[in-house]
């Protein structure tokens, strides 16, 4: 039996697979701590059946997908609205040495999976997916570069990818940590800062006007940025779609910065992460498992290689270039978040150290900042650069 889903009705079932693993979330601990979001926990779920269906011979299910890549490429031009140059300023020298070890380490995440993957006889371009699409990308890159992947002949891309990325999450948050206590135990380092008073929460009124012109400056910043596109296919390398997108939200951005006009990025911020949702619920309900299973032995040596690799060069780069004090340990943390995970991991393990050895305001400010707009912008060129290699 066939089930077709039309438009509405897939993103119907979206909708049903996102607010089943917002509800799972909510009553497994272990979700909540390593920041595993709620449509990987629901797509997964609903993947895993459509292949029992499948296996069993009960049942398959083709699905109406137009809307995932309008909602992923409205997500990642909200993402180029966070690349704001005027703040990166703020970071000096420490960010400039913090971009230039997070931009190489993209390279190296990369290397180890094409690597290794030629060592196990498989496709190079799913070490890619295993690098840093997943890794330093997350989930969204992972379902975002996979139909790419594929069209070169690595099947299975989506999948690899987005399980790598699902893995990783787990991963950077447990490896920051050890790492940052061996460094502090080892130099004895110690916070120079006092603590201050927690900050108000700031809050923020939405207004249907204001919503929808934020709305409106999104979807401008898509419509420029498919141009930006066109220009980058003229390079001769394959750019995905969305990566235009992320240049035309990061294009606005810097526009209003120099001309000092003050964007609402909260309503930003909230439409890019309901696209996000949205377009991860999509592509992870229909993700191919049995390309997944295949894989499984492979990915997991892979996966747990890049962890220890991502330990050893926090430990040893991020660390000496950052400062070699408190500050940098508490860095070196934060890079293994956002290096195998995403920046909530990030901030977790940089929040996990400060609490128990002391407040690190450069880290704390200058990590997050610094790892957002260079992994978001130099990722997506550098992934191009190896799948253009290697297809």
């Amino acid at each position: 039996m066939t089930i077709q889903l039309d438009l509405i009705q897939t993103t119907g079932l979206a909708v049903i697979v996102f607010v089943l693993g917002r509800w799972i979330k909510s009553k497994v601990p272990l979700f909540q701590k390593y920041f595993i979001p709620a449509p990987v926990i629901g797509g997964l779920i609903c993947s895993l059946i459509i292949f029992a269906g499948i296996q069993t011979n009960t049942f398959t299910v083709e699905m109406t997908n137009t809307l995932q890549d309008f909602f992923m490429n409205l997500f990642f031009t909200g993402t180029g609205f966070t690349c704001s140059f005027a703040i990166l300023k703020k970071s000096g020298k420490l960010g400039a040495r913090l971009a230039i070890g997070a931009v190489l380490f993209l390279v190296v995440q990369n290397l180890v999976g094409v690597g290794l993957s030629k060592v196990f006889g498989i496709n190079p371009l799913l070490g890619v997916a295993m690098g840093s699409i997943s890794m330093s990308g997350g989930v969204g890159s992972g379902a975002s570069f996979g139909p790419t992947l594929e069209a070169f002949g690595a099947d299975g891309g989506t999948a690899i990818g987005v399980a790598a990325a699902t893995f990783g999450l787990l991963l950077g948050s447990i490896t920051g940590g050890p790492v940052a206590q061996a460094l502090i135990k080892k130099y004895n380092l110690k916070s120079t800062a006092e603590k201050s008073a927690e900050e108000k929460k700031e809050t923020h009124l939405l207004t249907q006007s204001t919503f929808f012109d934020s709305l409106l400056l999104l979807l401008g910043a898509a419509f420029i940025g498919s141009y930006i596109s066109k220009l980058l296919n003229l390079t001769g390398l394959s750019f995905p779609y969305y990566v235009g997108c992320l240049f035309g939200g990061a294009l606005i951005r810097n526009l209003a910065d120099a001309r000092g006009i003050d964007l609402r990025m909260h309503e930003i911020d909230v439409i890019s992460n309901c696209s996000l949702n949205l377009f991860l619920s999509m592509a992870l309900m229909s993700l191919n498992i049995a390309k997944l299973v295949s894989l499984a032995g492979p990915m997991i040596v892979i996966l747990l290689t890049q962890a220890v690799v991502m330990m050893l060069w926090a430990y040893f780069v991020t660390f000496n270039t950052t400062g070699r004090d408190y500050d940098a340990a508490v860095m070196a943390a934060g890079h293994c978040g956002v290096g195998l995970g995403q920046t909530p991991n990030a901030v977790a393990n940089m929040a996990a150290v400060i609490d128990k050895n002391g407040p690190a305001p450069t880290a704390w400010f200058v990590l997050p900042v610094v790892t957002v707009i260079f992994i978001n912008i130099m990722n997506p060129i550098i992934i191009t650069f190896f799948i253009n290699l290697l297809k």
